[in-house]
């Protein structure tokens, strides 16, 4: 392997690490192992508490990254129905309690259509979008109000994985694509239901071509360069 020349690569990115994190990490790794510094990017970030599917470019290979970017994804996610938090994900406490006693298999099924194609989507303002130059989330952590416009995004398939009635726990296979805040569809699909809904876990199992299977364990990425 010539990752000079360029090599692309996915690691399985484990949870409560950053994008930029695991990034630093197989960085690090590469460059001491090989013997010298290694230009490497990542291809889609990744929420700190979602695991799954990070490709990785070096070399001349991150001038692909916007390709790989721009492919589509898929997900599986589990949605704690019922409440909400600040950021829709447990990076946070839990901010309001909703009633969850008319929500239906029936009622999920016929509420998840309208989330599938062309649709609009206001990103988390705990999220990384920019504000006037700085992110959203950093804004919030301030105390600032932030206010986001929609984004333009599609969703290809939404399918019910598993609905617990009695914890009212949802699970969801979403395939989707660029720009797609899976816990942006939680919150939103909370709202459809007349209720509320945060993100209790969140795995990326496919980019494009690159899936779960075929993703690098991030502990032992040394191992396997040499």
């Amino acid at each position: 392997m010539d990752f000079k020349a360029g090599e692309i690569f996915a690691i399985d990115k484990p949870y409560r690490i950053s994008s930029f994190g695991a990034l630093a990490h197989v960085r690090y790794v590469l460059s001491r192992t090989l013997g010298y510094k290694v230009k490497i990017g990542h291809a889609g970030t990744l929420d700190p508490l979602a695991t799954g599917v990070l490709i990785l470019c070096t070399g001349k290979a991150t001038k692909r990254i916007e390709e790989f970017q721009g492919q589509t994804k898929e997900y599986t996610a589990t949605l704690q129905l019922g409440a909400t938090t600040a950021s829709y994900d447990m990076e946070h406490e839990v901010n309001a309690l909703f009633p969850t006693e008319h929500i239906t298999r029936e009622l999920i099924n016929d509420t998840l259509p309208q989330f599938i194609g062309d649709i609009e989507q206001i990103p988390p303002t705990y999220s990384a979008v920019k504000v006037n130059g700085d992110r959203a989330y950093e804004l919030r952590r301030a105390g600032e109000e932030v206010k986001l416009k929609s984004k333009h995004i599609h969703i290809d398939e939404i399918e019910v994985v598993d609905f617990d009635v009695e914890k009212m726990q949802l699970s969801l296979r979403v395939v989707c694509g660029k720009g797609t805040y899976i816990r942006a569809l939680a919150r939103d699909l909370g709202r459809a239901l007349n209720s509320g809904a945060y993100l209790t876990a969140l795995r990326r199992t496919r980019v494009g071509d690159f899936t779960i299977d075929r993703c690098l364990d991030y502990e032992h990425i040394r191992e396997w360069i040499e």
